[in-house]
């Protein structure tokens, strides 16, 4: 009986989009991700933080990987919490490793993980066959 309670408090929502690997498709997939957070509820108190989030997986994988990419969120959520799971999946490195990138400013660039560890409540890489996979998952209390 405890389960089926559960499963009926918890509501679960899905949206996977497309990354193009141009200039300006962060800021416009960060409204996007903004406009979908707030049809879904997600408690205002990751909303913020789930936005850089997704800006810094969207802007690692645009300006670090290969395309395709493909940005996929999960939204579930309880009995007065949730759970929000950002992942961008990619085709994995554009060059090999410790090679700089050209006309990159380090001084502009390089704190994104750093951001999305300070900000998570869990996250990781997953490497598959065909590419790579960050996540992130923020837990709203």
């Amino acid at each position: 009986m405890a389960a089926q309670l559960n499963t009926l408090l918890r509501a679960a929502c899905e949206h996977v989009c497309p990354v193009p690997p141009v200039a300006g498709a962060a800021s416009a997939i960060r409204r996007r991700v903004a406009a979908l957070l707030a049809e879904w509820r997600v408690c205002p108190g990751i909303v913020e933080d789930s936005l850089l989030v997704v800006s810094e997986l969207v802007t690692n994988s645009i300006i670090h990987a290969r395309p395709p990419a493909e940005l996929r969120l999960s939204w579930a959520r309880g009995a007065g919490d949730g759970v929000l799971r950002i992942e961008v999946t990619d085709a994995g490195p554009a060059r090999p490793a410790g090679q700089p990138l050209a006309g990159i400013d380090p001084d502009e660039h390089g704190r994104g993980e750093a951001i999305v560890h300070a900000l998570a409540t869990h996250h990781g890489t997953r490497v598959h066959p065909g590419g790579v996979t960050r996540w992130a998952e923020l837990a709203a209390v």
